[in-house]
This record gives structure tokens, C-alpha cells and sequence, in this order.
């Protein structure tokens, strides 16, 4: 069973280093971009697919990347074309 965290904890599971990952957010104690598992869910590979193909990773680390990405989402303008109007 899926632990439950806070968003506050599950933010703390996301790191950014300078020296590392050419300062890009990662999951915390790996080398592991954030954008890396939002990318992969988003073509459609499962949570489990994901742990699998990267063992190190706890499912609360996937959790962790969603919330970040929802954070950044609500800070930054993301261009996105508009679907044409019917009729």
C-alpha cells in the first residue's frame, strides 16, 4: 500500500544540485530528472513499469515528481495551441 504524503513531503524528495544533472530537478539521491518521469507517464508507461525499469525508485518518488510538476505548473506560463473552434 502506497504510503500517503503531504505535498511538503513529497517536495522534499525532489533536489536540485548545480554540480550535478546540469542543475536540473532530480529525485532526490539519484540522477534521475524529474522531466525524465513526467515524460515517461505522459507517453503512457505505468507506475510499475516505471519501478521496474528503475529499481532504486520508491513510488512515493513518482508522487513526488507529479507534485513538482503541478508546483511548476502553477508558477510558469506553458505556450499551449488552442484547439479550433467547431462550429
Amino acid at each position: 500500500m502506497k504510503k500517503r504524503l503531504t505535498r511538503e513531503e513529497l517536495l522534499q524528495r525532489i533536489w536540485i544540485d548545480p554540480a550535478r544533472c546540469f542543475g536540473k530537478p532530480c529525485v532526490r539521491g539519484h540522477r534521475l530528472w524529474v522531466s525524465l518521469i513526467l515524460d515517461l507517464l505522459a507517453s503512457g508507461a505505468t507506475e510499475e513499469e516505471i519501478l521496474l525499469d528503475y529499481p532504486g525508485l520508491e513510488p512515493e518518488d513518482i508522487q513526488a515528481c507529479i507534485a513538482y510538476g503541478a508546483e511548476m505548473a502553477r508558477e510558469r506560463y506553458v505556450e499551449v495551441p488552442l484547439e479550433p473552434r467547431k462550429g
